[in-house]
């Protein structure tokens, strides 16, 4: 597995790493513990070395999951973990109201104690801002981080999600290692900004949901449904109308795999990685064939004009459907 190093920071990880959520969370029942700790440990044997977990995950199973999986391996890999919820109300309402936000530092000493427990180890590789608290001056926000960072705690700084004011005041207090926002071929606003602003700071960025949220991988339409306790149940961009609109999408990444004898998984994945090369996409999966596919894609080389032709192709396709409700997308860019 090929190694990048997220902007300045040094922190080197796997070209490509693993999100770990849907083990436990918002992708429908949890999934059997014991073949999860089983395919997180032949993660690392199939050389990624990079995991994605947040206390709000469960709440606090996945922390654990991951924290079990990986105890016998904590040499051997980078545990990236968030803060910034209000774990005391039941997540489910994110679906409701939306979240509670919590990212006052006495909370983020409280949580990060917590999940040093639950990950059992003694320090956080990466410990990042779920999302902005508008309560909660960044500045104060990443000090409370900077000194867990004195303390031996953590070792790096993360937001996910953030605006590109609130990166460049957060850095300015404490170095930030990444960003983690959603990016793909399907939601490619980090372009418009953030990119560059990353650039010049010299921070690196995890995509989470690289493949849509499932969606790129060419195993959905319009006819595909999902249990109640599956997130993508309440999101606009995945009732039927819009599956099926933004086919067109799938398709293209279809014609481009077929050429380049992959999958379409293994074309959005290696689209994304050609992009940057400080940037690393955490796909998730549950299952050890989907792992194998996505790690496939370290391999896929893509031209420039192969680039071109799926960036001309890409620009003809309007994809429909916001990717959240509007309670949750006000928690993005802030």
């Amino acid at each position: 597995m090929q190694k990048r190093i997220l902007g300045k920071s040094g922190l080197e990880v796997s070209a490509l790493g693993l999100g770990c959520m849907g083990m436990s969370f918002s992708y429908g029942p949890p999934k059997d513990k014991q073949e999860m700790i089983s395919l997180l440990r032949t993660a690392v044997e199939r050389g990624i070395t990079f995991f994605d977990t947040a206390e709000v995950y469960g709440p606090f199973t996945n922390e654990e999951l991951v924290g079990e999986a990986l105890a016998p391996l904590r040499d051997r890999v980078v545990i990236a973990t968030k803060f910034g919820f209000d774990t005391s109300v039941d997540p489910r309402a994110m679906k409701g109201s939306g979240p509670v936000l919590n990212s006052r530092p006495e909370h983020i000493r409280e949580v990060a104690e917590a999940s040093l427990k639950r990950l059992r180890t003694d320090v956080i590789d990466l410990f990042y801002q779920h999302r902005v608290d508008p309560a909660v001056p960044i500045e104060e926000v990443a000090g409370a981080v900077k000194e867990l960072i004195r303390e031996g705690k953590v070792k790096h700084f993360g937001l996910s999600e953030a605006g590109i004011e609130t990166i460049r005041r957060a850095h300015a207090v404490q170095p930030v290692a990444c960003v983690q926002n959603e990016y793909s071929l399907w939601f490619r606003r980090p372009e418009e900004g953030l990119l560059q602003t990353l650039e010049e700071l010299g921070i690196g960025l995890v995509p989470y949901s690289p493949l849509g949220k499932g969606y790129l991988t060419g195993k959905m339409d319009e006819k595909t449904t999902f249990d109640s306790t599956d997130f993508r149940s309440t999101l606009p961009r995945f009732t039927p109308e819009a599956l099926k609109a933004n086919q067109a999408m799938v398709d293209l990444l279809g014609r481009i795999a077929a050429e380049k004898n992959a999958t379409p998984a293994q074309i959005a994945l290696a689209w994304l990685l050609a992009q940057k090369p400080w940037i690393v996409p955490i796909p998730g999966t549950t299952k050890l064939e989907r792992l194998d596919e996505n790690i496939g894609a370290v391999a896929v080389e893509l031209t420039a004009d192969d680039l071109r032709e799926i960036d001309s192709a890409a620009a003809q396709i309007t994809v429909q459907g916001n990717r959240y409700p509007e309670k949750l997308e006000q928690l993005t860019g802030r």
